[in-house]
Order: C-alpha cells, then structure tokens, then sequence
C-alpha cells in the first residue's frame, strides 16, 4: 500500500483507458531501457572477463615458466660440478704435462664412462695449444680429438678466467649446445681446458608435450633452447648489422640467419607480460600471452607464449553469465514492482482507503516495532551475559593451565624442598652438639647454613605460591631476566635430568616488557615444556633460549632440534584442544597466544623435520 500512497492518481476526468495507455508507454520505455542495460552489461562484462582471465592466465603462465627454470637451472648446475671435478684428476694433469698414446687412452676411456653416467653430450680435453688431445667420442667417426678450439669462446674465457660457458653450434657435430669449460692447472701455470658439451634435447621434448611453446634466449636476444626447433637462433629484437656480422663470423650459430622472430602486433601489460600474435610452424597465426623469467646463475632468460583465445573466451563468457544472472533477476524485480505500481493506480482510482484503516496499521506497525524493539534489548543483554560468562571461562582456563604446570612440576619441588629441609635437619643436629661441647664457633657457622638453605626453599615456595596466584594481571614494565629466571626455577624440578640441554642467552638488565612476569612465564614455561617433551632423551638434544631487543620492540626465542611439529597439526597449532601427544589437552598453546595477543604482542612458529623455534614478539616497555 506504501506504493499506492506514492502513486499520482488520476482525476476525476481521467478514465480507465488513460491510464491503460500510460501504461503500455511504459512497458514500452522499461523494454528499451532494459535491451540498452542488457547489451552494455553483456560488453562489459565481457572486456572486465576477458581482463581478469589475462590477469589469472599471466599469474599462472608465471608459476609454469618458474616451474620450467627450475628444472632447467638443475639440468645445467648438474653439468656445471662434471668440468670442476675434472680440472682437479691427477690423471688429466699428468697427461697434459706429457701427452702420448699410452698416457691419453685412459683418459678417452674414462671421459666417455663420465659422459654416459653424468648424460654429458660430450667431455673433451683441450691442450693449452687449443687442440683437443682426449674426448669421450673418441671411438666415433666425428671425434672431437685432433680438432683446434682455440677460436672458441669458452676456450680462451677458460683460458685467461679460469671457467667459461658458451652456447654455441657444434662445429663438428652441427649441434647446438652449452659448453662448460675449467682450466686445468699445473705446477707451471696453465696445462689446457677440460669441456662438457651439454645439449638439451630432453628439456625441449618435455617443453613440446604443452601447447605452450617456450625457448630461452640470451642478453642479445637470440634464442638458444626452444620447443618449436625452426625458432632456434631467431632473435626476440633486430640486431645492429656491425653486431650481426661479428657473431657470423665467430661462427657461434653457424650459419643460421638470425631472422627476428614471427611476431607481430606486441603489447605490454601492466604487470610486465605482454600480448602478441605469432606465426606458427604449420598453425598459422595465433594469439599468446608472453610472460619472462630470468634463470638464476645464467645471462638467459625464458619465454613462454601461452595460448589466450580459449581462455579469453571463457573468461568473457564467465562473467557474461554472472552479469545476467544478477541483472535479469533485477529488470524481473523492475518489471513486477512497475506492474505492481499499474495495478495499485489502476485500483486506486475507483477507491480509496479509510483514515481508519491507515491508522489502524499505523498503530500495528507501531506495536510490532515495540515488540522487536524489546526483543533486541533482551537479545544484547543475553549478548552481553554471554560476553562476561566467556571472559570468566577464558580466566579460568588460564588459571588452570598455571594449575596443570604447578601439578606437573610439584613433584619434582617436593624433592627440591626435601633435600634443603634433611640439611637443616642435620645441621640443627649438629649445631646443638657443638654448644653442648661448647664450640659456638663451628655452631655458629651451621645456624648460618642453615638461614641460606632457609631462603632457598622459600625462594621456591614464593615462586610457587606467585605463580598459582588468580585473577586478571594488567600489563606493566616487566624485567625479562626475571621471567626467564623464574621458568626455568619452576621447570628444574620437573626436567633436572634434561636441563642440561637448554642454552640460554639470558637478557640484559633493564631490558623490560610491556606485560605482567606471572602471565609471561606460563608463556615461556609452556614452550620450553613443549621443547623439552620433544627433543625427549636424545643424545644431540639442544633447546636454545634468547631474548633481545629489536627494532620492533623485544623478541623472545624458544628454539629446538626436535622432530618438528607434524603437518597437520601445524596449520591449526594454536587452536585449543589440538594437540599430537595422547596426555595432551591442546590448551597450552592457545592460552599462551591468548596472553601474547592480550599484550599486544604476537606468537609466531617455525617448523622442520630438524627442529622447531617459537618467536614471541613483546612490546618493550620503554617504547613510545
């Protein structure tokens, strides 16, 4: 009826069929607004889709290409250990030094077992003269011995830097690969070059099973490893014609033109991809997404061109459908509340409501809004209730877990207290003997023995009785050094056959924090206690304990060699009753962040089969 009440009725003139007219225009108006909102929603949720699927296609195209690198870089560091071994064969240094048949036959023999076991193309031995004297295709008709390297690049790099790395074309084989040379040394200086021939035949074969063709080029921008092979020694970018001729004439890429590659209408994206079309082998033109990636310990980088048209397309029909199933449901709401609009006008003009009937709504709505009204105080007081009933039960939680600690540990204090009190009793014993003998001396010196061993097992029970204290602890200046002394008192008593283990770099003095030592030293007990209960009885068992100032305030460090905290548990560590030991009840931990966040600070784990380290950052109190 509120539309109705918003309506402008006829007058009394006005008829029936006035308003079936006004009625059909605007049927009519409605129709084109919503064919204009349906064809500009479909093109731009179509250009929005397409621009997320090239923003999701560059992030996964990224991970692909990194996955790729990493697995060439492997190839290639493999490669690189086989020459430094061999620089340093006593065996290749003496037959350098003197070269002949009998000296050189063994080290064919060897470097073609090398080749084979490490998957090297070929292993070849240079003499300082360039000529290869030992290869390990020594048995095949295109032996690389007796051939003259020394206008090779990696020979005279290896030469004058000790190592050198150079893709070139085999100039015998008429392969292309990676040559990784090391000088071999002598008494008297050089004695030749030792080079591994890497091809990557098996990296490209891996690289064609995708559809996403990917090659690797060098600074200059010629492409060195490829999976399409008719783009190998094509180049990204033109090259100068003085640069051009120079690389010809080394004969690096023999022969090979140096055409740039088939790509055409290249466009940059924000995100440092790129769009391009290339001409593929056989395929013809296609669109791609290119993303680079610099391989870590090369001047390389790769390339990979993934294809966008499927991707664009789903993308754009993704969000099409997204924006209709949110724009029909709408123009339908339109349409029924315009229909509804034309029937209320249409009824209101034979009629109108009664005062009284308005009224008694008014009255009803008033009354319904008293009742929520009500309904929502009763709600938050309950909220509230619930609010201080769950701070009592966090209190108590706490408090129980100082208790569990206390339980654990009393044991152990009972014996710290029953050795001090069997001393006492001793040298009260004595004492009386000697003022009965009259030695008040020797009687003296006991009494004084035994005020000491009295402090002790009051320092104990002050401790104890401290840190059994209830209630709510507001955060103050707290010294660090007495919270880490006062844990480890508490804990020496429970562990005294494995505190032997804890290293501890104790804080300096002055050194506070902002928060209270009796809530901060269940912190530190619960995780040397996890520590400790970890590293169990091994013999190589070390927990390290630090605390220092940073420049984020104070951080406190709890560190083992444990066996590390199981994967699935470590997700969700500090959620309560979690937990990976039987007598556990997975409070420890989330009662300690509790205490940790309630300060203002944070709790943060690290965890590996070879140990686990908690890190407690603390608000120093001395900080602005």
């Amino acid at each position: 009826m509120h539309n109705a009440a918003m309506t402008k009725y006829p007058s009394g003139t006005d008829d029936l069929g006035a308003l079936r007219r006004r009625s059909r225009q605007s049927w009519l108006l409605f129709a084109a607004v919503a064919l204009m909102l349906l064809v500009a929603g479909l093109h731009l949720a179509g250009a929005y889709g397409r621009s997320q699927a090239l923003v999701d296609l560059a992030e996964q195209s990224r991970l692909d290409a990194s996955l790729k690198v990493s697995l060439l870089r492997a190839v290639v560091e493999r490669q690189r250990a086989l020459p430094l071994v061999l620089s340093d064969d006593t065996a290749i240094r003496q037959a350098l030094a003197s070269p002949s048949p009998q000296s050189l036959e063994p080290i064919n023999r060897k470097l073609e077992s090398l080749a084979a076991s490490a998957e090297a193309a070929v292993v070849y031995l240079i003499g300082r003269d360039g000529v290869a004297v030992a290869a390990s295709n020594w048995r095949e008709p295109t032996s690389f011995v007796g051939n003259d390297y020394a206008f090779r690049d990696y020979f005279r790099l290896a030469m004058r830097d000790g190592k050198g790395e150079h893709f070139a074309m085999g100039t015998v084989s008429r392969r292309p690969g990676l040559y990784i040379s090391r000088r071999v040394d002598g008494p008297d200086g050089p004695l030749g070059v030792i080079v591994a021939k890497l091809e990557f035949d098996g990296v490209e074969a891996d690289w064609r099973v995708t559809d996403k063709p990917t090659y690797v080029t060098d600074r200059r921008g010629i492409v060195l490893i490829t999976s399409l092979p008719s783009w190998r020694f094509m180049t990204t970018r033109p090259i100068p014609d003085d640069r051009l001729a120079d690389i010809r004439e080394s004969l690096q890429f023999g022969d090979a033109p140096l055409l740039p590659l088939p790509f055409h209408r290249i466009e940059d994206q924000p995100d440092g991809s790129s769009t391009l079309e290339a001409l593929l082998p056989g395929d013809g033109t296609e669109a791609f997404l290119r993303v680079e990636t610099p391989v870590p310990s090369t001047a390389w980088r790769l390339e990979q061109l993934s294809p966008v048209k499927v991707a664009l397309a789903a993308g754009a029909r993704e969000m099409r459908l997204l924006m209709l199933a949110a724009l029909v449901p709408l123009l339908a709401l339109a349409a029924f509340l315009l229909r509804r609009r034309q029937v209320v006008a249409m009824r209101s003009a034979t009629e109108r409501l009664a005062r009284t009937e308005l009224e008694e709504k008014v009255e009803a709505r008033t009354r319904d809004l008293s009742r929520a009204r009500d309904r929502l105080e009763t709600e938050i007081a309950d909220h509230r209730q619930t609010a201080e009933k769950l701070q009592a039960v966090q209190q108590d939680l706490v408090q129980a877990n100082r208790l569990a600690i206390l339980g654990q540990v009393a044991a152990g204090v009972a014996h710290e207290i029953n050795q001090p009190v069997a001393t006492i009793r001793a040298y009260a014993d004595n004492a009386r003997t000697f003022l009965d003998r009259g030695q008040s001396a020797i009687a003296s010196e006991n009494m004084e023995s035994i005020a000491e061993l009295t402090e002790r097992v009051g320092a104990i029970t002050d401790e104890l009785r401290r840190f059994a204290r209830k209630g709510h602890f507001a955060a103050e200046p707290t010294e660090m050094k007495d919270v880490v002394e006062g844990a480890l008192l508490l804990l020496r008593s429970r562990f005294a056959g494995r505190m032997d283990a804890i290293r501890i770099e104790l804080p300096p003095d002055g050194l506070k924090a902002l928060g209270n030592r009796i809530r901060l030293e269940q912190v530190l007990i619960n995780l040397l206690q996890n520590a400790l209960e970890a590293i169990g009885d091994r013999d190589d068992a070390l927990i390290r304990v630090r605390c220092e100032e940073t420049a984020g305030g104070i951080a406190l460090t709890v560190a083992d060699n444990g066996p590390g905290v199981p994967a699935d548990i470590l997700d969700e560590l500090f959620t309560p009753f979690n937990t990976s030991k039987e007598e556990g009840l997975g409070l420890g931990l989330a009662i300690s962040k509790e205490i940790v966040n309630d300060y203002g600070g944070t709790i943060e784990v690290d965890s590996s089969p070879s140990g686990t380290t908690f890190t407690v950052q603390l608000k120093e109190a001395d900080a602005p």
